[in-house]
């Protein structure tokens, strides 16, 4: 539920959907808030996309008798929750229920994602219904699954470890807790990222989040020593006549700041080649700004 997490919750969906996903809220539920009884049982969130569009994923661990039922349920209660009392029903909003099971729910299953949808089809041509809808003064076709809520189940341990597309590199990541090195889709590699901060003890953990403030730290000290070396070349070319002397000031401004940068990742423990990557430089222009420490 954090933001800073809503690009991998972005790419997931984006990867299932079929369609660039934008997070703009998490919204707040009766089904999504904490609970003790159920917090080992499934985790929900419920998100609102930039299209307008209710978004509810779900984590199951342990098998429901009533399982699809309760999906039933449950994305109805959402609907009826925000519709406002004197709004038209042209203002419902749509709902796709999401749901990644750790536990086998049908019988002679030979896929791992399934997907269902309200579609009504004529009983002698089963030609699907497409609706004529009048928006403002136009009018536009539309499918009925538009407006009737989607429904996707996730079978996790049944997927056989074969990556075909980008959903099955996250499908991968929800079965094994990790992701493989030529992984590609969207924000994936971000995972990786989160994954190895929280395999972190937690004396690593406070470690690395020091680090993290130092190196904020050390960007405004670059920065400002920038911003100082622009200042005094402007001034110098100004006294000289020479626009040279801004450029010079602003070399040597980056040059102080990135010193003060090495110097204190130094004291932190880092090595030189760590240091150069971080800040873009060859290891013999760091050693270079370390000799001026």
């Amino acid at each position: 539920r954090n933001k800073s997490n809503f690009d991998i919750l972005e790419g997931f969906l984006t990867a299932l959907l079929g369609k660039d996903i934008k997070i703009i809220n998490l919204l707040e539920s009766e089904s999504n808030q904490d609970s003790e009884s159920n917090k080992f049982n499934k985790v929900d969130l419920l998100t609102i996309d930039d299209k307008g569009e209710y978004i509810i994923i779900e984590i199951q661990n342990e098998r429901e008798v009533h399982y699809l039922e309760r999906l039933l349920f449950g994305t109805s209660k959402l609907i009826v929750e925000n519709l406002k009392l004197g709004e038209g029903y042209g203002e419902i909003k749509k709902v796709i229920s999401i749901s990644i099971l750790y536990f086998t729910l049908g019988e002679k299953v030979d896929d791992y994602v399934y997907y269902g949808s309200t579609e009504f089809r004529g009983i002698h041509t089963h030609n699907a219904l497409v609706l004529r809808k009048k928006e403002k003064e136009t009018l536009k076709t539309i499918d009925t699954r538009e407006i009737y809520p989607e429904y996707y189940l996730i079978e996790v341990e049944r997927f056989e470890d074969i990556i075909q597309n980008d959903l099955d590199e996250w499908i991968y990541f929800l079965k094994h807790d990790s992701i493989k090195d030529d992984f590609k889709s969207k924000n994936i590699k971000k995972v990786q990222e989160k994954l190895d901060i929280l395999r972190m003890s937690e004396k690593e953990r406070k470690e690395y989040e020091g680090y993290l403030m130092n190196l904020a730290r050390e960007n405004d000290i670059m920065e400002g020593a920038r911003e100082e070396g622009i200042t005094e070349g402007m001034a110098k070319g100004r006294a000289e006549g020479k626009a040279e002397g801004k450029a010079e000031g602003v070399a040597e401004g980056i040059a102080e700041g990135k010193a003060e940068i090495v110097k204190n990742m130094i004291k932190l423990g880092m090595s030189l080649e760590n240091i150069a990557q971080i800040i873009g430089l060859t290891i013999s222009e760091v050693g270079e700004l370390k000799e001026k420490r």
